[in-house]
């Protein structure tokens, strides 16, 4: 097998020997005439540096990442190598990066050869944005698994062959998975690794009165966890829902003990630390100095319209049919309670637009198939509360039914058709006008709004209004009738179709969660009021969140301060919300009896009066039943402000974390370095730079072809705007290692360095070069080697042996027959030198020719170097297993664990550094 230099093991080719010549590569001594000068030699080292793949730094997974991890962001890897089996819970707030952490342990799992096998188990509408995370990131090819692949996935299966053993790397819809179907064959088959994405929704009390669906869900993982070989990683932004059984048995699904341990006790503390991982935002934003760009303000308003002319007199009388309806004690529990549901399903849509109300009034009830008041209650609960903990958002924006008795249904299609006279006259509609104003300001100011809707109907209601009043505007509605990835396709061209220009995005729930669009939005408006104040700050933080590139996102609310509905919701639930999170800088999950709160404050306030108006803010939250409700919230609350020892990352200290770093970065070179490469690679190769405040921009015209080519994006445009770090827009490049245009430009560096055939302007980099300088005394020689090693890394399935590269910067003084070798102190002084005086041209020439050929003497020392290297990379190895696990258990870990160099190591560039005096 082979590989190319710096190369990735995508690339690794398989070769015969028996039909062709197979050695190991070498490179041949630079020559003497092939120089250049300080910031030539400068360039190349960090072209390697950049451009390797396999690193052999304790983390064998970094070096060939297409993400430049934050330091917070390793907390969770390095928790994860504590454990045998890997069990975590990342429950970092929303925005932090909690994918690019899950998916920084499944890597290093990978690459060690721990885990051969992953699926990512999530709801159906972030399969697409996984499988793309996994491909642009970490260079995983995942198949998705959803109900529209699957009988593609199955056909190409040979007989006999498994799904989940053929594809290694699969994103999976939990939904589709955890059918009686497909769930029994998934369990005996799955992979070593399970990630559970919006892992809430797997989250089942004991009681029995949670939704089948979270039941089942909930099943399928406990299933899966009681392998106790199998990794399970879960995340979510709301671990805890306000329900605590439900809480235990997600934290149980990572030690059995958790499920009962006492949470208020040191020890029980300690136990859970050793497993969950959650953050808040000022706990990371400048973590071991290392600054995290979060917008610096949520500037939050509210709204209020009042209804008016038809749809008044509309409200009016479905509200006096609705009060009936509530009122009426005859018939059955079971009819009271469905009388009911379909009495709040229709207030509900009416409050959010004549659309859904039209709709609501031509669909049957779910409730009438119901066989017991219970369960006419926890369907009707399902279908028009949002019981965030309890589904996923997919079909959170189907509308409910009203329709459920006979007897009814000529006056509730009467009700329906004055609706959709309503919908065809949208100039009329308060809440409508409304929103264009809101919109229109926005866009003036810069913003561009996300418009959530409760409903499908009410989304495109408001998408064909928009679509006519917005001049000049590119208007995209995007509702859970799509299939996930036409979602993501939409969005995607939504930002093509109007970079530069303004533009609205019209959406319901189903993508309220998970889903990254910072890049191209900044504000959100909420049409229509969520029934649960965690889905608000799940609409908020599509926008508030890592990788934003402005510092003042905007949330705004519109509500009917005459319809009852909107104002009942926002002073129990949603202006207490974000009074908490404005205290606390965290959300605190609603109490677990919200949802019954809510519904008998509704149903009092539907029953109390006779006019719509007295539904508004006179229901009497001092019921007993609202105050415990918001003094438990409030105990939340405070609570949480005083238990800061939940949060995991105290498990990790700092230090430790520093420690990781600096050996990754003994492999890979420090951040700073490659800002500097990319600024001098392009200026040799003719690009004229301009100082930006949040990096440079690079002007192309001058650039040989070759290199406008490597720099050329996805759209086919160069790239010339180069950022100093994230957030940056789309078509910007950032200054990381891992970025793909600071990777092109390293790999072209590299090859046209080792290319001689090419003009002396084309290749940036050389790979000799004196130096005459004040800051030697004597005659210095800088060597830039390639070391290789090879990495025997025990896993579950036996020794896995790996290739390994660095470059590393050697130095002597003197002779090469009598070499003084520096130590890294001074070689890291050494190369900070500066020239003073400009060298002859045939002094340099016999100086570099005299040290090039003497390069066999000091081959030996070279060779002691190379393995001196192997030895540190196998003490990092083991420390961070050893420390990690303790003494026995990391023992075990590293029982066969070995690292050996490959001899001899390849002289890649030399450098001399001559002093400024003539001296020897």
């Amino acid at each position: 097998m082979a590989k190319p230099l710096g190369g990735s093991d995508a690339e690794i080719t398989g070769l015969v020997p028996s039909v062709e010549d197979v050695t190991a590569a070498s490179f041949p001594p630079p020559a003497p005439t092939d120089r250049g000068d300080d910031r030539s030699g400068r360039m190349l080292r960090e072209a390697l540096r950049i451009g390797f793949r396999s690193s052999g730094g304790p983390f064998r997974s970094l070096a060939s990442l297409n993400v430049d991890p934050r330091p917070y962001q390793l907390v969770p890897l390095l928790l994860g190598l504590r454990q045998e089996t890997v069990r975590l819970l990342i429950a970092d707030d929303v925005g932090i990066g909690k994918t690019v952490e899950a998916g920084l342990v499944a890597s290093e799992l990978l690459a060690q050869g721990t885990v051969q096998r992953l699926a990512v188990l999530c709801p159906p509408s972030l399969a697409e944005q996984w499988r793309t995370e996994l491909s642009e990131k970490f260079g995983l090819d995942a198949q998705l698994v959803l109900p529209s692949t699957i009988t593609r996935l199955e056909r190409a299966l040979a007989v006999g062959e498994e799904l989940f053993t053929r594809y290694p790397v699969t994103v999976v819809s939990l939904d589709f998975i955890k059918s009686e179907r497909h769930r029994y064959e998934f369990q005996r088959t799955a992979p070593e690794l399970i990630i559970v994405d919006e892992a809430h929704t797997v989250a089942a009390d004991d009681s029995g009165t949670g939704s089948a669906g979270r039941t089942q869900r909930y099943n399928l993982i406990r299933s899966l966890a009681d392998d106790k070989t199998r990794h399970l990683i879960l995340t979510t932004a709301t671990p805890h829902s306000g329900n605590d059984g439900a809480f235990r048995n997600l934290i149980g699904l990572l030690d059995d003990d958790l499920k009962t341990v006492d949470l208020s006790i040191d020890s029980g503390r300690r136990l859970l630390a050793r497993h969950m991982v959650q953050r808040r935002r000022g706990d990371i934003r400048d973590y071991l100095g290392a600054e995290t760009q979060f917008p610096k303000d949520r500037q939050t308003s509210e709204a209020p319209y009042q209804l008016s002319g038809a749809h008044q007199d509309f409200f009016d009388d479905v509200l006096q049919y609705i009060r009936g309806q509530v009122q009426d004690r005859t018939g059955t529990k079971l009819q009271q309670r469905v009388r009911w549901w379909s009495a709040l399903a229709l207030l509900r849509a009416m409050a959010s637009s004549p659309a859904a109300a039209a709709m609501t009034l031509r669909t049957r009830a779910a409730t009438t198939e119901a066989q017991t008041d219970a369960e006419a209650d926890v369907v009707g609960a399902a279908e028009v509360l949002d019981q965030f903990e309890d589904e996923g958002a997919d079909a959170a924006d189907l509308v409910p039914g009203a329709e459920h008795e006979a007897s009814e249904s000529s006056l509730l299609r009467s009700f329906a058709d004055r609706a959709e006279a309503l919908v065809a006259a949208p100039t009329e509609d308060a809440k409508l006008t409304l929103l264009t104003k809101q919109v229109k300001a926005l866009l003036k100011d810069g913003f561009s709004p996300i418009v959530f809707c409760r409903f499908i109907q009410t989304a495109k209601y408001v998408h064909e209004h928009l679509s006519g009043a917005l001049r000049n505007v590119e208007v995209e509605v995007v509702t859970g009738e799509l299939p996930s990835e036409e979602r993501a396709a939409r969005i995607a061209a939504l930002a093509t179709r109007s970079e530069g220009a303004d533009r609205v995005l019209i959406a319901t729930d189903c993508l309220s969660e998970g889903v990254n669009l910072q890049s191209d939005f900044q504000a959100v408006v909420h049409y229509d009021l969520a029934w649960n104040p965690t889905r608000h700050e799940q609409r908020e933080g599509r926008v508030d969140r890592f990788g934003q590139p402005r510092d003042i996102v905007r949330a705004q609310t519109i509500y009917g301060s005459d319809n009852g509905i909107d104002g009942i919701v926002l002073d129990v639930l949603i202006r207490k919300h974000e009074k908490i999170r404005r205290d606390l800088g965290i959300s605190v999950p609603v109490p677990a009896q919200s949802d019954e709160v809510l519904s008998a404050l509704l149903e009092g306030a539907v029953m109390r009066g006779s006019g719509y108006e007295q539904l508004a803010f006179d229901f009497g939250l001092d019921d007993g039943g609202a105050k415990e409700f918001d003094a438990e919230w409030e105990s939340s609350a405070e609570k949480e402000k005083q238990s800061p020892t939940m949060f995991a990352q105290r498990t990790i200290h700092p230090d430790e974390v520093k420690e990781a770093m600096d050996a990754a970065r003994r492999s890979l070179g420090e951040p700073g370095d490659v800002s500097g490469f990319v600024a001098d690679a392009l200026t040799e190769l003719g690009a004229l730079l301009t100082a930006t405040p949040t990096g440079f921009t690079a002007e192309l015209s001058q650039v040989p072809v070759q290199v406008t080519e490597a720099l050329t994006a996805a759209d086919g445009r160069p790239v010339t705007t180069y950022y100093n770090d994230l957030p940056a827009p789309r078509q910007a490049a950032v200054l990381q290692r891992t970025d793909p245009t600071v990777a092109a430009l390293a790999n072209y560096v590299l090859n046209s360095a080792l290319d001689g055939s090419l003009a002396p302007k084309e290749r940036p980099a050389k790979r000799a070069g004196i130096l005459t300088t004040s800051d030697v005394e004597k005659q210095t020689v800088a060597l830039l080697m390639r070391f290789r090693t090879h990495l025997v890394l025990p896993s579950a399935s036996g020794p896995r042996t790996t290739l390994a590269e660095e470059a590393r910067v050697v130095a002597f003084r003197g002779r090469p027959s009598d070499p003084e070798w520096l130590t890294p102190l001074e070689i890291e002084q050494l190369l900070a030198a500066t020239p003073t005086a400009n060298t002859p041209a045939d002094v340099a020439a016999n100086t570099l020719a005299a040290v090039i050929s003497a390069i066999p003497v000091i081959q030996q020392h070279l060779g002691t170097q190379a393995e001196s290297l192997a030895a540190q990379l196998e003490e990092d190895h083991v420390s961070v297993r050893v420390a990690a696990r303790g003494e026995r258990a990391g023992a075990l870990s590293v029982r066969g664990l070995s690292v050996r160099a490959q001899l001899p190591p390849d002289v890649l560039g030399v450098y001399v550094y001559r002093p400024a005096g003539g001296a020897a």
